[in-house]
């Protein structure tokens, strides 16, 4: 899959690198240009070689990443996920579902009635809506594109779908 020869290289524009955004396709030069494409999602990326960096071009968000010589870091701040953040993270999911659970426990509906099942419903979207915060959290900042990972996945098995349905 990969012909990468770029271990422990400065980043230049002469070599293949693997892609950060997709994992699965390999960047190289577009001609005439200080811009790279992916071959598998497609998607440019404007270069900085002096702080030998990439940052994402066709894209509204503002991902970058940086070369160690081996492989593509993401560009962020140097903010840690120490203790401290992940005690509120953890209480920012379980403090809400508590509330909401323990006032279902403590007033529960009258069985029967049409909206009996409203009071567990409700613990349990308060719960997933809260993760997903704090998920959508997580993969900001370690700037893991989710939906241009799918989208790429998807338009790789349209074409491989396509082909097959070609090929009969």
């Amino acid at each position: 899959m990969s012909n990468c020869k770029n271990n422990n290289k400065i980043f230049s524009i002469e070599e293949v690198y693997n892609c950060p955004v997709c994992y699965h396709g390999e960047i190289s030069a577009i001609t005439l240009m200080d811009a790279f494409s992916c071959n598998f999602c497609h998607h440019i990326f404007s270069a900085d070689m002096e702080k030998q960096s990439l940052k994402i071009a066709d894209s509204s968000s503002p991902l970058s990443w940086k070369w160690n010589g081996k492989k593509w870091k993401a560009d962020h701040p140097q903010a840690e996920w120490n203790w401290m953040i992940q005690l509120l993270a953890v209480g920012f999911v379980l403090l809400p579902t508590m509330l909401i659970g323990l006032s279902a426990y403590f007033f529960t509906p009258i069985p029967g009635t049409p909206l009996c099942w409203l009071p567990i419903f409700w613990t349990v979207l308060t719960f997933l809506s809260h993760l997903v915060i704090i998920i959508n959290i997580v993969v900001d900042y370690y700037q893991f594109p989710v939906k241009l990972y799918l989208k790429a996945l998807g338009r790789n098995l349209w074409f491989w779908i396509s082909l097959q349905n070609y090929s009969t």
